[in-house]
């Protein structure tokens, strides 16, 4: 494995993903380079979360490459990818219900073994989630909506992400709440995580991401900077709801 710090940390080449025989995505080309922020933006079912879900390796895909440090990552199973260094913080948080908040953090570490840096990497997380802290004891699925997805994406920093997949993390959530989970997102991003973020509030997105993609029925039609793209007349009639 070279790495070369100006190649991109994650690069999909002509990547495509179907489903039953129907092209979800088809053959888009992306690219992440180190400490970036870039944001995926576009109608609901335009193929995003699908798009995170083949990077994380829960989807097969069907053509293309997925290429990550250098390396063709698409032929590994999906915990070898999170070894690599890619979490996913999957769309409905995913988090185990029936379990303490404590025991979903530690369950982030399991491919770990470096004991004393697991607790390191806890404290952490509770320095960046004090919510989380005061709550280390109770049972997840008692928590609110966005209490969970702050201890989603506490498990995935678990891992030691490199590249952190966050797909819709403020669904369903009011909108104070938001506020607080995109102060996390930005200050893991300013930790040297890169982060690619499906979000359904694009207006939000566009302001965080240092670039932003634009997807429509499982192609890539749009790129650029996320100030570019918040002023992008398309763009703000289509997501930001302005008429045109």
């Amino acid at each position: 494995m070279h790495t070369n710090p100006t190649s991109p940390l994650l690069q999909l080449s002509g990547m495509q993903v179907a489903y039953g025989g129907i092209k979800a995505v088809k053959g888009i080309d992306l690219e992440l380079y180190r400490g970036e922020l870039v944001s995926l933006i576009g109608a609901n079912g335009a193929g995003k979360t699908t798009t995170l879900n083949a990077i994380a390796g829960s989807l097969k895909i069907a053509g293309g490459e997925i290429l990550y440090e250098g390396d063709k990552v698409h032929v590994l199973p999906a915990h070898k990818r999170l070894r690599r260094g890619i979490a996913l913080v999957p769309e409905g948080r995913g988090i185990f219900t029936r379990l303490t908040v404590e025991e979903n953090l530690r369950m982030g570490a399991y491919t770990r073994n470096d004991k004393a840096v697991i607790e390191q990497d806890l404290e952490r997380v509770y320095t960046m989630l004090p919510r989380v802290k005061e709550r280390l004891a109770q049972v997840a699925g008692t928590l609110s909506g966005g209490e969970q997805q702050m201890v989603a994406i506490g498990r995935a920093l678990l891992s030691r992400p490199k590249l952190l997949l966050l797909d819709e993390p403020s669904m369903g959530l009011a909108p104070l709440v938001v506020e607080k989970i995109f102060e996390v997102v930005q200050s893991v991003a300013k930790e040297g995580v890169t982060i690619l973020l499906v979000e359904q509030n694009a207006n939000l997105a566009l302001e965080f991401s240092q670039r932003a993609y634009v997807m429509e029925s499982g192609r890539i039609t749009l790129t650029g900077t996320g100030t570019e793209l918040l002023t992008n007349p398309k763009v703000r009639a289509a997501y930001l709801g302005e008429a045109a």
